[in-house]
């Protein structure tokens, strides 16, 4: 019988179908992840017929936690390759009613799902859920802890700008202590060799941060914006997660010591790459003008890498 679950606290090994994290994974099958997303992104965008290798398979999307862009591209991503998906939000689900992320995701695989792909506010909840069902999952973000396909689509968006990520200088600014996109990120840069500059004000960035990832790169921590800023290759800026309470304590002048303003883009290095998870606060960490900037901004290219990585993930998962 398929359902044949996991015990509780089980180990995932790096050959896993699960992509729960980048932090551990192999520098190889990370390299291999993006490759196969640069592939698929003419397919991704609609350039081209993609191979429907996932016709048949069913695919769950469990999104406990809001969210537009990832959902929307998982839910492409999947169509693409032929699966059918089906979604389960908090909202209108038994979730309302007291049942836990974990009996939601058991009773889905109960129904012969092929992959449950979940997001969470509940940091380590994807971890969880892959420990209590049978078929993969796959993180789509969960709390503090990682974001790790966000991670894939961001070094496809860099490594389609900036060809090899080693020795690239790559600054992260903002709400770094409630990030996950920075903790995935920076663990996928420093792999890749890149040296990465968390930047933000002492309250949003936690000690420690510069020895979080290990790799070929390194991480240097600065709460001074416009001392780097004309150093770095490209700059992922941070919307604050007033959701996580990240507001409380923040000065009332952020944008002007950390937001990417007109004058500041006029500082960066030509060529420089601007990126940003999304969604994005016009005029708060990012002026409007330097995020709709047709030559430097990859956010929509994020954005179209955001389908392409989840294709690739999907691959890897149930493509066997």
């Amino acid at each position: 019988m398929r359902l044949i679950q996991r015990t509780q606290g089980s180990e995932l090994s790096s050959t896993s179908r699960d992509f729960l994290a980048i932090e551990g994974l192999p520098l190889a099958e990370l390299r291999a992840i993006i490759d196969r997303a640069e592939r698929l992104l003419p397919a991704a965008v609609g350039e081209a017929a993609a191979e429907e290798r996932l016709r048949g398979r069913v695919i769950a999307n469990i999104f406990f936690e809001d969210s537009t862009r990832t959902r929307v591209s998982f839910e492409v991503a999947a169509k693409r390759l032929g699966a059918a998906v089906i979604y389960l939000g908090a909202s209108g689900s038994s979730a309302s009613k007291g049942e836990t992320l974990i009996d939601s995701a058991r009773n889905i695989e109960a129904m012969g799902v092929d992959a449950i792909v979940v997001r969470t506010s509940i940091s380590g909840g994807a971890a969880l859920v892959a420990q209590s069902v049978a078929c993969p999952v796959i993180n789509a973000g969960d709390g503090r802890h990682e974001h790790p396909t966000q991670a894939i689509l961001d070094m496809l968006a860099l490594k389609l700008r900036l060809g090899d990520l080693a020795g690239k200088r790559v600054a992260i600014v903002g709400d770094i202590a409630n990030s996950r996109v920075a903790r995935s990120s920076t663990h996928a840069l420093v792999a890749l060799g890149a040296h990465v500059v968390a930047v933000g004000p002492p309250s949003l960035l936690p000690a420690g941060f510069d020895q979080l990832a290990r790799g070929a790169g390194s991480i240097t921590v600065s709460h001074d914006l416009d001392s780097i800023i004309g150093e770095m290759d490209a700059i992922m800026m941070l919307r604050v997660q007033t959701e996580r309470a990240a507001g409380i304590g923040i000065a009332p002048d952020y944008r002007s010591s950390f937001g990417l303003t007109a004058a500041r883009r006029q500082r960066l290095r030509k060529g420089a790459a601007i990126l940003h998870p999304g969604p994005v606060n016009r005029g708060v960490e990012i002026d409007g003008a330097v995020a709709d900037d047709g030559l430097d901004s990859l956010i929509l290219a994020q954005v179209s890498c955001g389908v392409a990585a989840r294709m690739s993930v999907l691959l890897r998962a149930l493509d066997r």
